[in-house]
């Protein structure tokens, strides 16, 4: 028998497994974070197209898909502005609920504008401060990379639920699935807070004032908007 015949039809046989070989010992090599996080990218891309020419909002966020998980956190909160504070130097965005915006002016019962962003902000500080510390517990990053958590008092109360039963801040429909529309309509009867007068949503207000790339709360207040707003709180407390 003609073995010399047999050995040249292997001999392709052995380059071509030998590429095979070759190929699987370098994609041994590469990182597998590496290949989690271009699968995660690819797969988001594709979502945030089909999204796109489904019509349906894009609020599928790649930061949720490659950035870890937080643990829940606690500390003494700075407060930003009526919906964002600051803990251990980690920006928070409560989940769900949007605030008047630090430079947004709004009308109040007797048609005087005043400015609805620094008192909301300043409602919430007192509110944190009677209760300390503050508690978070993660829910997602935003598009801005913030974290976006349901927070909470040393004693259990809801800082999202107090803001808006309060009238310092609205349910945002689109990221809370009406969670908080009851406590907003007995708000709204009591005209407690914003809806004491007139008022333009902050997401509404925003559109008009700022610039895409910029996230909530970008809009810097005027540097008289404290001073304004404590001015106005102490006539409405002597008026009442």
């Amino acid at each position: 028998m003609d073995k010399s015949r047999y050995d040249d039809r292997s001999s392709p046989w052995r380059k071509c497994t030998g590429a095979r070989r070759s190929l699987v010992r370098r994609w041994a090599n590469v990182p597998m974070r590496l290949v989690l996080v271009t699968v995660a990218a690819a797969s988001a891309f594709v979502t945030q197209f089909v999204m796109h020419t489904s019509g349906l909002p894009p609020d599928i966020n790649l930061q949720n898909l490659i950035r870890p998980r937080p643990v829940a956190i606690a500390g003494v909160a700075s407060v930003i502005d009526g919906d964002t504070i600051e803990i251990h130097g980690q920006r928070i965005r409560f989940n769900g609920i949007d605030a008047p915006e630090s430079a947004q002016q709004c009308d109040d019962a007797n048609g005087l504008q005043y400015q609805c962003g620094v008192k909301s902000a300043a409602a919430l500080d007192a509110f944190l401060a009677a209760s300390r510390p503050t508690q978070c517990m993660f829910v997602s990053w935003d598009r801005y990379g913030r974290y976006v958590g349901n927070c909470s008092r040393a004693d259990g109360v809801s800082v999202a639920v107090w803001m808006v039963e309060n009238g310092q801040a609205l349910d945002w429909p689109k990221y809370s699935q009406g969670a908080y529309a009851m406590v907003q309509e007995k708000a709204k009867a009591a005209r407690v807070g914003i809806w004491a007068g007139t008022f333009e949503a902050p997401w509404d207000w925003r559109a008009e004032h700022r610039a895409d790339n910029e996230p909530p709360s970008a809009v810097a207040p005027p540097a008289r908007c404290v001073a304004q707003c404590l001015q106005h709180q102490g006539q409405h407390q002597r008026s009442r």
